[in-house]
């Protein structure tokens, strides 16, 4: 089945204090004109997240599309729950365009992603990207989350993980894990903050991933939604400390407001810009320069269709940071050959001129 039938699912990852909520409740206000719906499993503030996030619904994400998990980590509870639920989201009467799941801050995120592994589920959603937030300051102060107090006491009113795992391992596997990394209250961590907790970061991840600063929740949803990264097909790329003892089971499955004032600061910080190229003679040669504007010039993401001569299919190409997907997705039909791609950066790293001359414009 063609993965444009797929309903796309975003993780969000990241410890109690992080700012998941937030970071929902924006996306909701901005949801680029596609019907959300919310799965929300923090364990140990069972209710709240779900109750603020219910608030803020409209028509884009009415409440009925606003689903709890509150008894104990999805994976624990994959057949149970998790399955269930997800099967109600997509049995709407009017189907989801988007589902965005807040993980609990302790749960690991791999067993998570290979739930979506599922024979009921697994031909009708794909994950389409794992966002990882971190606290800016806390990172920074080597800490990992604001309140650790908190984050101890939600561990211990959790049954169903391993208490024996250190902070630091599980803060680990949620950057593996990751598509995109948020690094929130970037305005109360200030600019050196900010940098101490890129570098901490960038050190413990196994690959170089695009780290991103956001304050109050505030991202242009175009960064994080619509990743097509179908993690779960790249299960091996996103190592964990915990593949063999999450010690449950072993088939482990391990609103637009039109709030017009603030859709205009939304997007102040990122540029698109699209590159039309013609028809291209190796397809190679395109994919590596991108993953090195990637590398030399910080691009966040580039997508878009490349006429490959010879090939009456399209190539789709994907880029998030550094990793990139391409394949032939159908023929062109009508439509004329032509490449587009659309490069979306932060404003600073936009230099329109250079960015074309790399992709051979």
């Amino acid at each position: 089945m063609s993965d444009l039938n797929k309903i796309p699912v975003t993780v969000i990852t990241g410890f109690l204090g992080a700012g998941k909520t937030t970071l929902i409740r924006h996306l909701m206000q901005n949801p680029q004109g596609k019907r959300l719906a919310v799965v929300v499993n923090e364990f140990g503030t069972a209710g709240v997240d779900g109750e603020i996030l219910k608030s803020c619904a409209d028509e884009n994400c009415p409440a009925e599309n606003i689903m709890e998990l509150a008894n104990g980590c999805i994976c624990c509870t994959v057949a149970d729950d998790f399955i269930p639920t997800i099967e109600q989201l997509m049995d709407l009467p009017e189907t989801p365009d988007h589902i965005v799941i807040e993980t609990s801050g302790l749960a690991l995120p791999k067993p998570l992603l290979k739930a979506f592994d599922w024979p009921a589920i697994r031909s009708r959603i794909t994950v389409d990207g794992v966002v990882a937030l971190a606290d800016a300051e806390a990172v920074a102060k080597g800490q990992f989350a604001t309140d650790l107090d908190a984050v101890q006491a939600q561990r211990e009113a959790d049954e169903g993980i391993d208490h024996e795992t250190p902070l630091s391992e599980l803060f680990k596997d949620q950057i593996s894990c990751a598509d995109i990394i948020l690094l929130s209250k970037a305005d109360l961590a200030g600019d050196e903050g900010v940098e101490q907790a890129r570098s901490t970061i960038e050190a413990e991840a196994p690959r170089k991933l695009p780290i991103l600063p956001m304050s109050e929740g505030v991202i242009d949803p175009r960064v994080i939604l619509g990743l097509e990264a179908a993690a779960e097909d790249d299960l091996d790329a996103r190592p964990s400390h915990h593949e063999h003892h999450h010690h449950h089971h072993d088939d482990d499955h391990d609103h637009d407001h039109d709030h017009d004032h603030h859709h205009d600061h939304d997007h102040d910080a990122f540029d698109t810009i699209v590159v039309e190229l013609g028809e291209v003679e190796d397809p190679e040669v395109l994919q590596d320069a991108i993953v090195r504007l990637a590398r030399e010039r910080n691009i966040l993401r580039v997508k878009g269709y490349v006429a490959v001569t010879g090939k009456p299919m399209r190539m789709l190409v994907q880029a998030v940071g550094e990793r990139l997907r391409a394949q032939y997705d159908q023929p062109w039909g009508a439509q004329p050959r032509k490449t587009q791609l659309v490069v979306i950066a932060e404003h600073d790293n936009i230099d329109e001129p250079a960015i074309r001359a790399a992709l051979g414009a």
